[in-house]
């Protein structure tokens, strides 16, 4: 991982939009802190389209997706692309026909009580209310979870024969194949009208931990706000570049980064 002031002059000033992980990438200890907030609304006033894409469920996004300003926000680990309307509503479309949602769905509540009897000390994310294409056990939001039972969480849940994937707070869980790099090939296409893989390289993404790897592999010019050290050595795939900062002042870097060269 390059020091950000190591990223070329000229890719920053072809950049054509960025996507962003949500949780410890554009938050801060769970909330948007005013120099990331004022990224985005500086990367709107540009023209340079966000897209934000969590492992958080639809319900925790939705007020996200009204009040940012973004192209729009994938929840669940592709699954879910919330956007604004014109008028001021919320637009909602998945990926999965609501038939195979519902299935999923009940399916997953029994993968999530056998893990919640088998693994001790795991717990349901307090988010889950608001899920629907996946499920997630807390690892370090308000409980802490030891690597040998995140281990745990994750064989079960390949077990039943569900994805699994560990972000910064969260193991999430779910059937399909979707994942962040599916869901933001997918995203690009219906909220932008544009083909990600064919502009790769003119796209960023900015991200913190172990399920940003697909995106760290898939896009050259990657990169991970400063609190990604402490995944450093579990990562199979690193980001290009590494910011300063931590979290929000981290994404904010890299907007600042993008926005100088362009002016």
């Amino acid at each position: 991982m390059q020091p950000l002031r190591a990223w070329p002059a000229a890719a920053r000033r072809a950049t054509l939009g960025l996507l962003t992980d949500i949780d410890d990438t554009l938050t801060t200890e769970g909330a948007i802190t005013p120099d990331a907030l004022q990224a985005l609304h500086a990367l709107a006033a540009r023209g340079l389209p966000v897209i934000a894409i969590t492992g958080r469920p639809v319900g925790w996004s939705e007020p996200f997706a009204l009040a940012w300003p973004v192209a729009g926000i994938v929840a669940e680990n592709g699954a879910v692309a919330l956007t604004r309307a014109a008028d001021g509503t919320l637009g909602k479309r998945y990926v999965q026909e609501e038939a195979v949602r519902r299935a999923n769905h009940a399916r997953m509540q029994q993968v999530a009580q056998r893990i919640v009897r088998e693994v001790r000390g795991a717990t349901l994310s307090r988010d889950s209310g608001g899920r629907e294409t996946d499920i997630a056990i807390d690892h370090s939001e308000f409980t802490q979870l030891p690597p040998p039972r995140i281990a745990q969480v994750v064989a079960i849940l390949r077990a039943e024969g569900m994805n699994a994937t560990v972000s910064s707070i969260h193991v999430n869980g779910w059937y399909g194949a979707h994942h962040k790099l599916s869901g933001a090939r997918w995203a690009v296409r219906e909220l932008l009208g544009r083909e990600l893989d064919a502009e790769i390289e003119r796209w960023v993404y900015v991200g913190d931990s172990t399920n940003d790897v697909l995106m760290f592999e898939r896009f050259p010019h990657s990169v991970g706000v400063a609190n990604i050290r402490r995944f450093e050595a579990e990562l199979a795939f690193k980001p290009a570049y590494v910011t300063d900062g931590e979290r929000g002042a981290g994404f904010a870097e890299v907007a600042r980064a993008i926005i100088d060269v362009k002016t």
